[in-house]
This record gives C-alpha cells, sequence and structure tokens, in this order.
C-alpha cells in the first residue's frame, strides 16, 4: 500500500497593520505602589476590626457603632479590588 503524502501547511502571522491598540497596554507592569497599597490596606481593616473588638466597641469611633465593620471590610474589600488589577 502506497504511503499518502504529507502536506505542509503554511504559518499563519496576522498583518501587523490590525493588531489591537489594547496588546501594547496589557503587556505593561503593574506600578509598585499597587501591591504595597493593597497590602497597607488588608492591614488597616484587620486592625481596624481587631481594635473594635478589643475596645468592646468603644474605640475607634464610639459614635459610628456598627459602621466601623463596614469601615475595616470595606478597607479589604478595595484592598481585593486592587489585588484584581495586579498583574
Amino acid at each position: 500500500m502506497p504511503k499518502s503524502e504529507i502536506r505542509k501547511k503554511k504559518v499563519y502571522t496576522p498583518p501587523s497593520d490590525v493588531l489591537p491598540s489594547s496588546a501594547a497596554s496589557d503587556k505593561r507592569p503593574s506600578p509598585v505602589w499597587l501591591p504595597a497599597t493593597a497590602v497597607a490596606l488588608i492591614v488597616f481593616g484587620i486592625g481596624w476590626l481587631v481594635v473594635y473588638y478589643l475596645s468592646k466597641q468603644e474605640y475607634p469611633v464610639a459614635a459610628w457603632g456598627y459602621w466601623n465593620l463596614a469601615v475595616g471590610f470595606g478597607a479589604m474589600v478595595a484592598s481585593l479590588l486592587l489585588l484584581s488589577k495586579w498583574k
């Protein structure tokens, strides 16, 4: 039985004038401040909650009541949003 011939396919190269404009911006690394700010927000949020619970809801701001929880958890959520942009 004869052997079939192997077909050679041409290698596809996309045209250089039709590259997406966002390709250049995707390759840039994240700014240095981004992970540092995210870590600072995590530490701030945890610290705020620890102080709130250990002081029996008197500190950091007694007039805010349970809104102190929103401040602590909000800082941690903000850090997660920042870290989602990290490359």
